[in-house]
């Protein structure tokens, strides 16, 4: 699929179930206490609200623990040798060729999120594909549960696969959202979208 059909679909696609999602602000204040908080600062997941929650140190430190949140892994795995058939994908029935898949501790399922211009649309996976994507790639069975998801990229050629923290794949929810122009998404989308793709891969260490 082209980057231009990609977004097409992206633009006409609305989801059963989407969700506002801001970009992960860089200049702001925890939104858990009054303290200020800069470019660098931590992430909390809110697990029911399924939403990046921006946070100062002594809050991440606090409330880590807290059953609401989960702190985001640490690490990002560039999958060159990933392999997911063409059928494996469709039984996943996601609509576009971009999303991220993670496993939920809430209902035990792996869930995927898909950008659009509205923010993030969520689904549940069908488990027995899943499983058979796992058989095929093992690194899948080590998959943080709430902290860290697969992010599939399909647009590219070829597709581009990744083992990324959560904050990170709702980050390009975020970005798509805020850089959005017209019905289609315009050229600035097709850009965000490969640029942080290069970002991923540059930072990443090879999968296994």
């Amino acid at each position: 699929m082209s980057s231009a059909g990609g977004l097409r679909q992206l633009a006409a696609w609305a989801g059963p179930r989407a969700t506002t999602t801001l970009p992960i602000r860089e200049t702001a204040g925890c939104e858990l206490c009054p303290i200020g908080i800069g470019v660098d600062h931590r992430h909390l997941l809110h697990l029911e609200e399924r939403r990046i929650v921006c946070v100062c140190e002594t809050c991440w430190s606090l409330r880590s623990g807290d059953p609401e949140f989960r702190p985001p892994g640490g690490r990002v795995l560039w999958l060159d040798d990933f392999t997911m058939p063409e059928e494996l994908w469709a039984a996943f029935q996601i609509p576009i060729g971009l999303a991220f898949m993670m496993r939920s501790g809430l209902t035990g399922g792996i869930v995927a999120l898909y950008p659009s211009a509205v923010g993030a649309t969520e689904s549940e996976l069908d488990l027995v594909a899943w499983e058979q994507l796992e058989q095929a790639n093992p690194v899948l069975g080590r998959l943080e549960t709430d902290a860290e998801a697969l992010i599939v990229n399909r647009l590219a050629s070829p597709p581009q696969f990744a083992i990324a923290p959560i904050d990170r794949c709702f980050m390009l929810v975020g970005i798509i959202k805020s850089n959005w122009d017209g019905i289609s998404g315009g050229g600035a989308v097709t850009q965000v979208v490969s640029d942080f793709f290069d970002g991923l891969r540059a930072q990443a260490t090879g999968g296994a």
